[in-house]
């Protein structure tokens, strides 16, 4: 096809040149973003849709950047507060905003109103102290947030309120005391976030009990490695069951969990949290920890009892299969006895039995990610009838034992009440008779002349 030069513009401004698809797309384009106010700054370098302006003292953002920019690097400058239409342009096609490494110490509400669509956002090593809410609220297309090595002590609840695509954030190496539990539980929880990176922080304690009804495809993300921890039987308990489930943030930092004693507040002494139960666990602790999260299960005879597959493998088409104690194939596609598997993973047992006691093991499979997971849960059924006789036998024992010590008590003080008067009071009886008959002579003898 020839084109006419002279009739060029025409053709542009009404869009009837003689082409389609993808060649008229690319000429679009190119009106677009020839028309972008500036093409790029002194201070910048650029590179197609790439602009960095590192290392030039800046302290705003140059206002002649062009609209059709993708990546915006604005890292080791001198950016102080970042506030609404801090980004003069409108940038709708901009995707990642680097701004790490400047001076950074308050985020007002709006200022993300001119980049809509970012999906990469890095403001680590800055002077964050705190985060209000809700000043990421314009970022919904948002996936990676990078706060890492500020000093951050204060997270409101809303912080990252709306923010349902994200899918990573870094903390680490901030001064934050409290889990930030909002992300996972309640009204606003983000449920794509995979990694949470909140290591090296203030944290003394953690709400486990809240945590076990978070999926395990969210809890295998969450590092925790470099607080100083307060040492705790139901902490050990959670880091063991995600040591044991091969979570990474585990067993890739084990020997970074340590504890302190509460006995010792400065932290002399740090104990290795996942070594050998130093801090001396019982069993039961620990199986309680594993009973909250769903991985031992307790019913009676003839109780309906469905058992989660909690897989970090929850993809849209992951087949799963439940391996019985005694090596039988459960499947989601066929009944076996009185077990049923659903698509999603659970099984189900109706009119429970003891027989059915035991360890019993979920593989889920996905062919298309090329990847599988075996899950280990426990089910221990017992029978109602049975512990209810032992429960009055050991009653009536009890009962019988409080009994004779009641007695034996009452025997003793009756002895040491009742009894008849001792020897030596007898002696002091018989000591002042023999008084008594040696006054009488006396008597008669001063009475003679």
């Amino acid at each position: 096809m020839s084109l006419n030069w002279r009739t060029l513009p025409t053709r542009l401004g009404v869009f009837k040149a003689n082409c389609k698809g993808l060649a008229c797309l690319l000429v679009f384009t190119v009106s677009v973003c020839g028309s972008a106010p500036g093409m790029c700054p002194a201070a910048c370098i650029c590179a197609s849709d790439i602009v960095s302006c590192t290392s030039k003292n800046l302290t705003r953002v140059p206002g002649n950047l062009y609209k059709c920019m993708k990546r915006l690097d604005l890292s080791y400058n001198r950016i102080g507060i970042l506030e609404p239409e801090w980004v003069p342009v409108l940038s709708e096609k901009l995707n990642t905003l680097i701004v790490n490494h400047n001076s950074i110490s308050s985020i007002s509400t709006g200022s993300f109103s001119t980049t809509p669509n970012l999906k990469y956002l890095d403001l680590s090593s800055n002077s964050l102290k705190t985060l209000g809410s809700p000043v990421f609220q314009e970022l919904k297309e948002l996936e990676v947030l990078l706060l890492y090595n500020n000093q951050i002590t204060q997270i409101e609840s809303l912080a990252f309120g709306g923010l349902y695509k994200l899918q990573k954030l870094y903390l680490s190496y901030n001064l934050v005391s409290h889990f930030p539990l909002d992300l996972y539980i309640g009204k606003h929880k983000l449920t794509d976030l995979v990694l949470l990176d909140i290591s090296f922080n203030h944290i003394q304690t953690m709400p486990v009990q809240r945590l076990s009804s978070v999926p395990a495809k969210q809890l295998s993300g969450i590092y925790l490695h470099g607080n100083p921890f307060h040492c705790d039987c139901v902490l050990y308990s959670m880091l063991i069951f995600w040591y044991q489930r091969h979570f990474t943030s585990v067993v890739d930092f084990k020997n970074e969990y340590s504890c302190l004693l509460q006995s010792d507040p400065r932290g002399h002494y740090k104990l290795p949290l996942l070594h050998d139960n130093v801090i001396n666990c019982s069993e039961s602790t620990v199986n309680s920890s594993f009973q909250a999260f769903g991985f031992i299960h307790d019913a009676q005879v003839g109780d309906r009892l469905i058992v989660h597959c909690d897989s970090r493998i929850s993809d849209t088409g992951t087949q799963f299969v439940w391996v019985s104690p005694d090596n039988r194939l459960l499947e989601a596609d066929r009944d076996t006895d009185n077990f049923k598997v659903f698509p999603n993973g659970s099984l189900e047992i109706t009119d429970a039995q003891l027989e059915n006691s035991g360890l019993y093991s979920c593989i889920a499979i996905n062919k298309k990610r090329l990847l599988n997971e075996t899950i280990e849960v426990r089910i221990n059924v017992s029978n109602f009838t049975v512990n209810r006789s032992h429960a009055h036998e050991a009653f009536n024992t009890a009962f019988t034992t409080l009994a004779a010590c009641v007695a034996s008590i009452i025997l003793v003080l009756l002895y040491l009440y009742l009894t008849p008067c001792p020897c030596q009071c007898k002696a002091k009886k018989k000591k002042r008779k023999l008084n008594q008959s040696s006054a009488h002579p006396s008597i008669l003898n001063s009475a003679l002349p």
